[in-house]
């Protein structure tokens, strides 16, 4: 067992005794089952893919009323912002919706086709919660709330970790440790294409920061490089950066360095011998589309960076739309529609499309109630998963009420939400391997919510 993963093991089976299941005296047999219980029988491939919306995505434009009664009842509450009618993209799911019917946003082109393909499910008004709410629950402070309300970093932050006493860590990053023994190299198990992410921090699967273009080098000191127009300067750094030290901070930093120089070595090899994608990414004008199509091209490479599972995250800015939302977020809608069409594209050239989960998030929805000609932060939203695994072509959680004054209304239309982040994470956990019994390590607060898998996966 690598060192990670040992660590990973013993931290498991410390947080299991926390929860009472290991015997106080002695670890027996079932504890120790239970500490190693990551599902992955059949020993395949599985990938998840975080699409983080950075700003608020203003979700009363992004899934629309469709019906005449509820797109009436839109249309007056922001008469300045309020998509045509004419020009919703309706959807059909396999379910019938009975009352307020919804359709996307006209920029949604290829994910409305995905939807009716299968591939795409929706799911309404989720957002961090600690415990299930009522709006008299709310008003009357009987449960605790997420922090900070309304605050971008606060509420991006509840959204990727883990909100206990315990050190923030990132529910993809506790997924990744649960997932570490999988692979035969660790570093390639928590991957950003986005700078730090919090969803992949504070675990023993450290993230690694990758660009569009792949590895992020230490140019000065790669094999082969130069300094001052000799590679004997630079072949003196890279054994001053990388050699071992007798302080053991100084030892422990150079560690790092020659760790971080054999993984750029080990990815720009993979990605040179992995083949071309055919797919088509709009990589020119479309940053989230060339984050994706490095994932794309680290999938292709899974096999020379010896990982099972792996745990993506990308992001794209501009959400916060408080001013000019039709053209922005029009805009907006475009480009994640452009990438994530690519991008599954792309899982189907690869052969992986029933193996990767693609997914949205963002700091929060927005109110209903216009500004002007934007909207203000919100709190519960809906976000997509697509993917050949995900049950799609249906909507989960639960309908809201299309008005202001409703039963989830905290003010202007900001609603309270009915799924919890920690719901929506554990349903892709799930699916990914992580067991029931270790589920606690990923969201912990899932315990509040009777319902602990929204069902928008395939059943492994």
């Amino acid at each position: 067992m690598s060192n990670p993963s040992r660590r990973a093991f013993l931290q498991r089976l410390a947080q299991l005794g926390v929860a009472g299941i290991a015997n106080p005296l002695a670890i027996n047999l079932a504890a120790m089952g239970e500490a190693a219980a990551f599902n992955n029988p059949n020993g395949d491939y599985k990938a998840l893919v975080c699409v983080f919306l950075y700003g608020g995505n203003d979700h009363g434009n992004t899934l629309i009323p469709y019906d005449a009664l509820n797109y009436s009842r839109y249309q007056q509450i922001r008469p300045a912002i309020a998509v045509g009618q004419s020009s919703i993209l309706p959807l059909l799911p396999t379910t019938a919706q009975t009352g307020l019917q919804w359709g996307t946003h006209p920029a949604l082109t290829r994910l409305q086709a995905l939807f009716h393909e299968q591939r795409v499910a929706w799911l309404q008004n989720v957002g961090t919660l600690i415990h299930p709410l009522t709006l008299d629950d709310y008003r009357n402070n009987r449960y605790a709330i997420p922090p900070r309300l309304f605050s971008h970093s606060d509420q991006q932050m509840f959204w990727q970790s883990q909100p206990t006493d315990r050190p923030v860590q990132g529910w993809g990053s506790a997924i990744g440790d649960l997932a570490l023994a999988q692979n035969s190299q660790s570093i390639f198990t928590c991957i950003t294409a986005n700078g730090q992410a919090t969803m992949l921090s504070g675990g023993q699967a450290a993230q690694y920061r990758i660009s569009t273009d792949g590895a992020i080098p230490i140019w000065s000191a790669r094999e082969g490089a130069w300094i001052y127009h000799t590679q004997s300067c630079a072949n003196a750094l890279r054994t001053l950066v990388t050699q071992s030290r007798y302080h053991w901070m100084e030892d422990e930093i150079n560690k790092v360095t020659q760790r971080s120089l054999q993984a750029e070595s080990m990815v720009s090899s993979a990605l040179t011998g992995a083949p071309a994608l055919n797919t088509v990414f709009n990589t020119t004008s479309n940053n989230l589309a060339a984050q994706l199509k490095v994932v794309a091209r680290l999938i292709s490479a899974r096999a020379s960076l010896g990982v099972k599972r792996q745990v993506f995250f990308v992001g794209m800015g501009g959400y916060d739309t408080h001013d000019n939302l039709l053209g922005q977020h029009n805009s907006l809608m475009a480009k994640l529609d452009d990438a994530l069409g690519s991008f599954y594209q792309a899982t189907v050239e690869l052969g992986v499309a029933q193996q990767v989960t693609t997914f949205t998030a963002s700091d929060f929805g927005r109110t209903l109630t216009s500004n002007g000609d934007g909207s203000d932060h919100g709190w519960g939203g809906h976000h997509l998963i697509m993917g050949g695994a995900v049950r799609g072509r249906e909507l989960y959680g639960v309908t809201p009420e299309m008005g202001v004054n409703t039963a989830i209304d905290v003010g202007q239309g900001r609603w309270i939400p009915t799924t919890s982040v920690d719901q929506y994470a554990a349903t892709l956990a799930r699916w990914f391997g992580v067991s029931n019994s270790e589920m606690n390590l990923v969201v912990p607060n899932l315990v509040n919510f009777s319902q602990k898998d929204v069902g928008f996966m395939q059943t492994v």
